[in-house]
């Protein structure tokens, strides 16, 4: 049948950003417990968010019961929309309502310096195609908060989030891209939260409750090293640890 221009609808070709849900154990209860421990202090981190269920790092004799994880993920306010298998995995992990998705996960950024780390995630950054250009994704405009955020506040950013006063306890700031606080922070700072394994943390007096990467986080609960507590510091995200750099600044 040919295809009609009308006002109403439109079929066109596009490309799908999500992501990946890797699962590293068959092992449900695990999997339940570590996603509680990992969000408990950040329940809204994936709120509504799609994820693709990549079962290709489990052994070749590991299967999962990918309807019951897909319902699970769903208890974490997440949205499976499909499950990257490899051609073995296909006849057990394709599962009626959850296609198949050809997709590859973005390669992370190469380490450079040691330096204090965190434990991983279990949701990893992924894209079913290439990055934008950079003219395209330097198009988001900043975002700048010039008063003091108090207790139960919270700023959500698009791109870059810019701080210019204090980030007080029980306040939260959120970015996609990179995070720069001139001034204390006390509260929680979350950058790359769409995945962006490449953002980035900048403080001018690190104290805080919580910082996150990527979903990779840290709580005031593990103490800093002395030479990142209270001072100027940059915070990265490098083979799924949390790097914390002194930034020298006087």
């Amino acid at each position: 049948m040919p295809q009609k221009n009308t006002p109403y609808f439109e079929l066109r070709s596009g490309a799908v950003d999500t992501l990946h849900f890797v699962v590293k154990t068959p092992e449900l209860d695990t999997l339940r417990t570590e996603l509680a421990q990992r969000f408990e202090a950040t329940p809204e981190f994936f709120a509504g968010d799609t994820v693709a269920i990549d079962v290709r790092r489990l052994a070749g004799d590991e299967r999962v019961a990918v309807p019951a994880l897909a319902e699970m993920l769903a208890e974490f306010r997440m949205k499976p929309i499909g499950v990257v298998a490899n051609t073995d995995q296909a006849g057990w992990a394709v599962v009626e309502g959850l296609p198949r998705l050809d997709s590859h996960e973005r390669p992370a950024p190469r380490a450079s310096r040691d330096s204090e780390a965190s434990a991983g995630t279990p949701a990893e950054a992924a894209q079913a195609t290439p990055a934008p250009p950079a003219s395209e994704a330097s198009a988001i405009p900043s975002t700048i908060i010039d008063k003091p955020l108090r207790s139960g506040q919270q700023v959500y950013a698009k791109g870059d989030l810019i701080i210019l006063d204090l980030v007080s306890y029980g306040a939260e700031v959120i970015a996609e891209g990179n995070i720069h606080i001139y001034a204390p922070l006390r509260g929680r700072a979350l950058a790359g939260v769409k995945g962006k394994l490449d953002a980035r943390i900048f403080c001018t007096c690190l104290e805080p409750e919580l910082i996150s990467i990527a979903g990779i986080y840290r709580t005031g609960e593990h103490a800093l090293p002395p030479d990142v507590q209270g001072r100027s510091v940059q915070v990265r995200l490098v083979d799924d640890k949390l790097i914390f750099e002194p930034l020298g600044l006087k």
